[in-house]
């Protein structure tokens, strides 16, 4: 399980296994679950989420 690091310091420990993003055509990043395949969260100012696995 990825965690928020203690100190403050804008860091993850660990991936977030059971998700993955990718960038739709808009140039928006999209979290998806993996077991699902649903659409979690979009990102509006165009920057990628931290410590999700990129999709193929």
């Amino acid at each position: 399980m990825a965690k928020n690091a203690p100190y403050g310091d804008n860091a993850r420990k660990g991936a977030i296994k059971q998700r993955t993003q990718f960038q739709t055509p808009s140039g928006l990043w999209a979290k998806r679950d993996v077991i699902t395949g649903r659409i979690m969260d979009i990102k509006k100012d165009g920057t990628k989420f931290k410590g999700v696995r990129m999709e193929k």
